[in-house]
């Protein structure tokens, strides 16, 4: 029986790599490979309808026929239409204060629990309940808390402490039902802001306060000349995903008002919907959706703005 011997590992012969891996040695084409699943992802479920809906907005497309190209039609009609400029009136109020009470109650939150406080894991948990139940389920709830007739706010102010004598009809007319709206959303996006601009704070160095402590500053000035300034990056950003959040939201409103009063409270997304959808007049629905675009455009660089100054506050250079 013979002896089998082996090569040193000096004396080995290196294998030499397939075609396929010296194409990924490439950098470039190793780059292209790993973004194409994502790029493709993109480009099949944002880029194509995004296309699509553009399209549609410059012709006369109905449910069941294709329409012709019709140019600015669309567009110029709804410059002439009250109901649209009412949509624009409402999104922008609505984002603003909903966006504003959001910011306040959520920082406020957040500088809360950024303390030690006894049970501050299970606060956070509790505090994450409105953004994690589904927004359908929470407008269902707010919808009836909204009822005329069994609503617990009408009870509590009717028959426990007598300080009403009828019920209040919260989405009997136009204001009273708006500002119901902005007080759900705030309910449902304060999570999301409190525990971002908690992440924000918990990266804040203390040896920061512990020198301004030492300076005498008191909680105010503090706030003011550290935690502001050293949070303001994060305040950018979150504040454009909320605005961008607000400004399409939907499900809340079309749940709870569908519109209502008297199309009083539809954003621009919901009469995009009623219009396109159960009106059939896609090409007109799909002008309102595009022309929530130079918003959200905005809301995009409000963001980079606040980047650049993440920049700037790093020492970084300007190219």
């Amino acid at each position: 029986m013979s002896a089998t011997t082996t090569a040193p590992a000096w004396n080995r012969v290196r294998q030499e790599p397939g075609w396929l891996a010296r194409v990924f040695e490439i950098k470039i084409v190793l780059v292209l490979a790993c973004l194409f699943p994502a790029v493709a992802l993109l480009m099949t479920f944002l880029t194509y309808p995004l296309g699509l809906g553009i399209f549609l907005a410059f012709t006369d497309t109905t449910i069941g026929r294709s329409g012709q190209w019709v140019g600015l039609e669309n567009f110029e009609y709804l410059l002439e239409d009250p109901l649209w400029w009412n949509a624009v009136f409402y999104s922008v109020f609505y984002t603003g204060v909903a966006t504003f009470g959001k910011f306040a109650l959520g920082l406020w939150l957040a500088l809360l629990l950024n303390n030690n406080l006894p049970l501050k894991s299970l606060l956070r948990a509790i505090i994450l309940l409105p953004w994690i139940v589904p927004t359908v389920l929470s407008a269902i709830a707010f919808w009836w808390i909204y009822d005329p007739q069994f609503s617990i706010i009408s009870y509590l102010a009717v028959d426990v402490l007598g300080v009403r004598t009828t019920n209040i009809d919260f989405l009997g007319s136009a204001w009273p039902a708006r500002w119901s709206l902005i007080a759900a959303n705030i309910w449902r996006g304060i999570p999301f802001v409190a525990i971002s601009l908690l992440a924000g704070l918990q990266t804040i160095s203390p040896s920061l306060y512990e020198a301004a402590l030492l300076d005498g500053s008191t909680g105010w000035q503090r706030f003011r000349y550290i935690t502001f300034p050293m949070l303001l990056p994060i305040l950018a950003i979150v504040m454009t995903f909320s605005i961008i959040f607000t400004f399409t939201d939907f499900q809340l409103v079309y749940a709870i008002t569908r519109g209502g009063p008297v199309n009083s409270t539809h954003l621009l997304a919901t009469l995009a919907f009623q219009r396109g959808i159960p009106g059939g007049q896609l090409g007109e629905g799909a002008a309102i959706a595009v022309s929530m675009i130079p918003f959200l455009v905005f809301a995009t660089l409000f963001s980079y703005f606040g980047l650049a100054r993440r920049k700037w506050q790093q020492g970084e250079g300007n190219d």
